[in-house]
């Protein structure tokens, strides 16, 4: 009877046979980091960008001062706000910190195409990546990421007569519907 040599829990052969495996994933490696094919920033990264520069407008801080109260430097926050960078978990953790929300307020309002275009889609399976839902070919706009937006909902919450400006949310609701 034949004895299988093994090294590290695993005999030879099969140390081999992973390492073929491993050298074919890397032949067929994913987008790096996250990013598209094309390399362009994941379009999750780029939403939580826009919902913390929303945030931070609704706050009137600068870039520079919540990248102060992070701990990072103005270039990355920037970064992060474009979506260019990848945010971790733990610095989302600080971000929402300083900007006094929770975490889910950054996935909030995510349209199904932008998060169908999770990192998880591009694994490979069979040699092929699974297919992707490219965004509409109309570019709609978020209407929450505009500046007319974001100065509506600062004018309202400045309105002191609460009653009023519940008043003026209901007409506002009704015009919209009509």
């Amino acid at each position: 009877m034949t004895e299988t040599v093994r090294a590290n829990g695993l005999n030879v052969a099969d140390k081999l046979q992973d390492e073929n495996c491993s050298r074919a994933v890397k032949k067929r490696k994913s987008p790096s980091r996250g990013r598209l094919p094309n390399g362009a920033p994941n379009p999750i990264d780029v939403h939580v960008g826009k919902r913390i520069k929303l945030r931070r407008r609704l706050l009137e801080l600068s870039q520079e001062k919540v990248a102060e109260l992070v701990g990072i430097t103005f270039q990355q926050f920037q970064k992060y706000e474009h979506g260019a960078n990848r945010i971790s978990a733990s610095r989302l953790w600080d971000i929402s910190t300083a900007l006094e929300i929770p975490i889910s307020f950054f996935f909030e309002d995510m349209d199904k195409k932008v998060a169908a275009q999770s990192p998880r889609m591009f694994c490979i399976s069979g040699g092929r990546p699974k297919p992707l839902l490219w965004r509409d070919k109309e570019n709609k706009i978020d209407p929450m990421a505009t500046f007319e937006a974001i100065n509506l909902v600062k004018a309202y919450y400045k309105i002191e007569n609460r009653k009023a400006a519940k008043q003026l949310y209901d007409l506002i609701i009704a015009f919209s519907k009509a």
